[in-house]
């Protein structure tokens, strides 16, 4: 039976630990500007899954998903310490899509604003290809209103 409020609480607690581990204790070269976004702990909270973004190039992304797996026992350990579980969960880092995702929607969004526009300014000079009611009145009416 598995606690999704506890697993929720150790992905949490493991998301600060990590992060403050990477900024205290781990002095690789590799590791670069590097943000721990999320944690996620598996129902049995055996395996966690730690999510992190990197600010620069695709060289630096890659040096710090090696200078990470290197890590990866020194911040496993130090897990184990501060969230006093029993069974300490396998890390496992992902690179978080987030930032390339958000900047796909941007693009999206500016690019149909720009098409908005070009509709916008087209159709400020139109006019009606009939005429300007283009509903059919019966008889009986037409002849009410002309009287």
């Amino acid at each position: 039976m598995t606690d999704t409020a506890r697993a929720r609480k150790l992905a949490d607690r493991i998301q600060v630990v990590v992060a403050q581990t990477l900024e205290r204790r781990i002095k690789d070269p590799r590791l670069g500007f590097v943000t721990i976004t999320d944690a996620r702990v598996t129902g049995d909270l055996r395996e966690a899954t730690v999510f992190y973004t990197v600010y620069g190039d695709d060289t630096e992304r890659e040096a710090t998903a090696a200078a990470l797996e290197s890590a990866k026992g020194v911040l496993r350990s130090e897990v184990g310490k501060q969230t006093g579980v029993r069974f300490t969960p396998t890390l496992t880092f992902v690179a978080d899509a987030l930032p390339e995702n958000a900047k796909n929607i941007d693009d999206l969004l500016d690019r149909a604003r720009a098409i908005d526009a070009a509709v916008r300014t087209s159709a400020a000079g139109a006019v009606f290809a009939g005429d300007a009611d283009p509903y059919k009145v019966p008889a009986s009416e037409r002849d009410d209103e002309d009287e």
